[in-house]
C-alpha cells in the first residue's frame, strides 16, 4: 500500500519489501488492476537484507510501517527505521505508538538525526492475537519524518 500511494504521488521509482508472500501477491495483483508500471516488491526480510551493501544509500526517501514494537517484539520499530536509515540518502518516514515518542526522539538523536513528528494519526486495530481484549482499537500514531541528509549512523 506504501509502495503504490508513494507511485501515485509521484516517486520516480519504488521499491517495496515484504517478508509475507501473501501481501507480495496482494502487491502484484493490485498494481497489475490498476495498470501501474514500474512499481517493485522484494520478498526477503528487510531487517537481514541479502546482499545489504547493495542497498546502502539506495534510495531518497524510506518510508516504514513497521510493527510498533510491544509485547514480544519489543524494540523492532527502531530497527526498522535504522535500516531504513541506512538505505536512504535523504529521508526516513515511519509510523510509531505516540506513547513512544520520547524514546522515537532519544534514539534519533542517540544517532545523530533530526526527527519530528509530521502528523498525529489514530490507527484502527482488529482483534488478532490472542491477548487483545477488544474487537478492535484505536491507537494513537505519530508519523515521523527523520532527515538523513546528514547522518552519522553507527
Amino acid at each position: 500500500m506504501l509502495s503504490v500511494g508513494s507511485f501515485l504521488l509521484g516517486a520516480g521509482m519504488t521499491t517495496g519489501f515484504e517478508i509475507d508472500e501473501d501481501a507480495l501477491d496482494n502487491f502484484h495483483t493490485n498494481i497489475t488492476e490498476m495498470e501501474l508500471p514500474g512499481l517493485d516488491c522484494v520478498l526477503c526480510d528487510v531487517l537481514t537484507l541479502p546482499d545489504s551493501k547493495k542497498w546502502e544509500n539506495a534510495f531518497d526517501t524510506i518510508i516504514t510501517n513497521p510493527p510498533f514494537g510491544t509485547k514480544k517484539n519489543s524494540g523492532i520499530d527502531m530497527c526498522f527505521v535504522k535500516t531504513g536509515i541506512s538505505l536512504a540518502t535523504a529521508a526516513v518516514y515511519s509510523f510509531h505508538k505516540s506513547s513512544t515518542r520520547d524514546y522515537v526522539h532519544k534514539k534519533f538523536k542517540d544517532w545523530g538525526v533530526k526527527g519530528n513528528v509530521v502528523a498525529e494519526l489514530k490507527y484502527n486495530i482488529d482483534t488478532s492475537y490472542s491477548f487483545h481484549k477488544n474487537k478492535s482499537v484505536d491507537i494513537d500514531v505519530d508519523f515521523w519524518r527523520c532527515d538523513v541528509s546528514e547522518k552519522n549512523v553507527s
